[in-house]
């Protein structure tokens, strides 16, 4: 089986969102939730997984986080509300 890659968005507990990618969604929620996951998410608490999208390789999953980090909030809430 080949491994998969991920391109998620977490709701913030501020009601900011974080985007990020993994190859398994659920363990680095989990590690964003004790603090392990990302310098924004130690300050600011997750409160769910919002959006994921699947990839074959970890290059296209990186590049959907970037061009998502770069969208306006109204355009990244499109895509969760897809």
């Amino acid at each position: 089986m080949e491994k998969k890659y991920y391109t998620y968005i977490l709701l913030i507990e501020d009601n900011s969102l974080y985007c990020g990618y993994t190859d398994d969604v659920e363990r680095r929620f989990q590690a964003h939730m004790v603090g392990k996951g990302a310098k924004f998410t130690r300050a600011h608490k997750p409160v769910k997984i919002v959006y994921t999208k699947e990839f074959n390789t970890k290059s296209e999953a990186m590049k959907e986080e970037y061009r998502i980090k770069h969208l306006p909030r109204s355009e990244k809430l499109k895509l969760i509300n897809m």
